[in-house]
């Protein structure tokens, strides 16, 4: 009786070591694996990098070794760059239209390009305005040298006479006359040019006048002692180019000598256009002659 169990309890031992040896095997051998697994990383991720690094400086040569050559074939047949070309090329620039480019100028616009050139036409351009400046003055001043020593007056002081001797003229267009846009405001005596004309009374110059409006070659006399309450002139109008022998502020007396009948301003004959004005209104000539010669 004592020996069944025991060789029960052995018969049920040795299967149960089997079951154990192999049940432990497979864990050993997947205990190793675990424990060659990391070793294996470690060798392949730094073959791996190498591989990749590798592959990219090859990609950076192929495409870096051709660029440097056509650089360095370049450089080596290029001429020197000099300081300025390098300014240049970091110079600011601007693009504009066509439109907006500078004409053209020829040579032939310049008047002076030397500064002999220059001195001369300033000389040049200074002896013109002297000369026009002596021609403003030589009409605006009487024409002393034309007068004739000759002319006497052909009247006495403080008489009114008519302003050319009888027989001299014709009178031809009077006070009224229709004219372009305006009338006649006074009386026309007719006569060749060269006609002596005197002052109808005694006065005083107030215009000796080249161009004096439509008139040209003018004389404005003014009669205070005639005037009495009323200012009263007298104009002389279309006289001869330099044959005013007296200018303003000059005073003469009835019957001197004023110049000559001419055919200046707009006139279309020759001819001495005689006004009368009181307080700078014109009247009839031949009315106030009629009533004042003596």
């Amino acid at each position: 009786m004592t020996d069944e169990p025991t060789h029960g309890a052995e018969a049920w031992r040795k299967p149960l070591a089997a079951e154990l040896e192999q049940t432990e095997t497979p864990v050993v051998t997947r205990s190793s694996q675990r424990t060659k697994t990391p070793v294996a990383r470690a060798v392949v991720r730094p073959i791996r990098t190498f591989s990749v690094l590798a592959a990219v400086g090859a990609l950076v040569t192929a495409i870096a070794l051709p660029a440097f050559a056509t650089s360095a074939a370049t450089s080596a047949t290029a001429a020197p760059v000099t300081a300025q070309q390098v300014a240049a090329g970091h110079a600011q620039s601007i693009v504009v239209a066509s439109e907006a480019t500078a004409p053209a100028v020829s040579r032939s616009a310049f008047t002076a390009t030397t500064p002999q050139e220059i001195e001369q036409k300033k000389a040049d351009e200074a002896a013109k305005a002297a000369a026009e400046a002596a021609a403003k003055a030589a009409a605006a001043a009487p024409a002393t040298a034309s007068v004739r020593p000759s002319m006497a007056p052909i009247a006495n002081p403080g008489q009114v006479i008519y302003p050319m001797a009888a027989g001299s003229y014709t009178l031809s267009d009077g006070f009224g006359a229709a004219r372009s846009g305006r009338s006649h405001m006074g009386q026309d005596f007719a006569a060749p040019i060269g006609t002596p004309i005197y002052a109808a009374a005694d006065g005083c110059v107030t215009t000796s006048q080249s161009d004096y409006g439509g008139y040209g070659e003018t004389i404005v006399l003014a009669h205070p002692a005639l005037s009495g309450s009323a200012a009263i002139s007298t104009l002389y109008g279309h006289m001869n180019y330099g044959s005013r022998a007296v200018g303003v502020g000059q005073c003469v007396t009835a019957g001197q000598y004023l110049g000559e009948v001419g055919n200046t301003g707009w006139v279309s004959g020759s001819c001495l256009h005689f006004e009368v004005m009181v307080n700078n209104v014109e009247i009839d000539p031949l009315a106030w002659l009629e009533v004042n010669v003596r």
